[in-house]
């Protein structure tokens, strides 16, 4: 029972606080996280009544399966971007953008930690914290990207181009990630372990896109033999739920430990479906609406998990502060130069960086593996990146929005239509 009324709880308030931010112009995802934020263990949740709020946020985690497999459907919704006609003009420039600011995102996280360290914090920050939240930097969120794009239906350049770049951000981050973590484990460590550098990544990526890619054959092989919209829409969600459970298996051959990402996973799921079957767009327009309510219930306990605990210590506000100007910075910039760099319209140089900064699922998974790895030390960096999600899951949509509306993919009047015609996306 106290599972299901959590749900409904949660569902409510997410659907009550959009509406409540909806006049200040406010993306809705971002009234999904306030409001997992108001029934979380840091608000109503601390007057300890059942059916208010979450008392814990053991009670939040109980929920954990939701939020796996949500990210299963966005990560699904986004593979069906890259339609092999579509990427053919876009594919090279998508590319070359999403490895490069990724890149530059880290290497200036890098710089200015690294130089706060020599100057300012000392111990404070030790050089191997310095290198792995610059390791960090490079994620970017595809689910509040995602959600924005869908609520005031942005059609466009700058759209086409973005939803590639977030989806590749999975693959160079995983990369990135794995080297600076190994080598900053080395410096704690004294020790250097270039199989899980180097190799491990690398298995990780090539066996999550094959894996992505036989579910994908496999799936659009059997939805042929139904005719009903209702049963492929049955089938859809069932090869989602499948995929995200397979790509949980984890083993070893030999030293070598191979595990999925479920992300890279459901996209290639999603990327095989959308060039295979030829009603896949319809399928997939089926698909967005019954995946409405999971994707509020997603951010809400989101939200929820947002540990506010992280302002009490001012250490960790100051280093925040400067791995989010930082990493801002860099993700701008690198978007800026490479864009212009492949010949990318000026109003895709100027705003496809601010579309780049949302940050949570993906980063957050980083931060809990160094915190695991590395103990009291580790825990810090996880607040850190807590305090930086915080602040990129509530300002990010929002600026989102800003800079698809400047580029014209969002119109005066699609957002009218949006928020007055058809609202199941909010």
């Amino acid at each position: 029972m106290e599972t299901l009324l959590s749900i409904s709880i949660a569902l409510c308030a997410g659907l009550l606080i959009s509406r409540f931010v909806k006049p200040l112009k406010v993306p809705a995802v971002t009234g999904y996280l306030i409001a997992g934020i108001l029934i979380g263990p840091y608000c109503l949740g601390r007057l300890g009544v059942a059916g208010i709020g979450f008392r814990s946020m053991d009670e939040v985690k109980a929920l954990g399966l939701f939020n796996d497999v949500a990210l299963g459907f966005i990560a699904f919704a986004i593979g069906n971007e890259f339609r092999l006609a579509q990427l053919k003009h876009t594919g090279r420039q998508a590319t070359i953008i999403g490895i490069f600011q990724a890149l530059v995102a880290t290497l200036l996280v890098d710089v200015v930690l690294v130089v706060l360290h020599y100057t300012v914090l000392g111990d404070a920050m030790p050089l191997a914290d310095a290198i792995t939240l610059g390791a960090i930097a490079a994620a970017t969120a595809p689910a509040a990207t995602l959600m924005v794009v869908r609520q005031y239906k942005a059609k466009g350049k700058l759209t086409d181009l973005l939803l590639p770049i977030v989806a590749l951000d999975d693959a160079v981050g995983l990369v990135v990630f794995s080297v600076s973590f190994g080598v900053a484990k080395a410096m704690n460590l004294g020790q250097f372990d270039a199989l899980s550098i180097v190799l491990e990544p690398l298995i990780e990526i090539a066996a999550s896109l094959g894996l992505g890619f036989a579910m994908g054959v496999i799936f659009s092989a059997v939805e042929k033999y139904f005719k009903s919209n209702s049963k492929r829409l049955s089938l859809s969600i069932t090869f989602v739920i499948m995929t995200v459970a397979l790509s949980m298996v984890e083993f070893k051959i030999g030293p070598v430990h191979v595990g999925f990402s479920s992300l890279l996973v459901c996209m290639m799921l999603g990327t095989v479906f959308c060039n295979v079957c030829d009603f896949s767009e319809e399928i997939m327009e089926k698909t967005d609406r019954w995946t409405a309510p999971l994707f509020i219930l997603f951010f809400v306990l989101s939200g929820a998990e947002l540990e506010l605990g992280v302002f009490g210590d001012l250490a960790i506000v100051g280093i925040g502060a400067a791995y989010i100007i930082s990493r801002s910075i860099g993700k701008y910039l690198g978007a800026f130069l490479s864009a212009k760099a492949v010949g990318c319209e000026p109003f895709i140089q100027k705003y496809l960086g601010i579309t780049l900064l949302p940050q949570a699922g993906v980063a957050l998974g980083m931060s809990v593996t160094v915190a695991q790895t590395l103990g009291a030390e580790g825990q810090m960096l996880r607040n850190i990146v807590l305090f930086g999600v915080l602040i990129y899951e509530l300002v990010g949509p929002t600026l989102t929005r800003i800079a698809l509306t400047k580029s014209g993919d969002i119109t005066p009047r699609v957002v009218v239509q949006a928020a007055t015609e058809d609202e199941d996306d909010e």
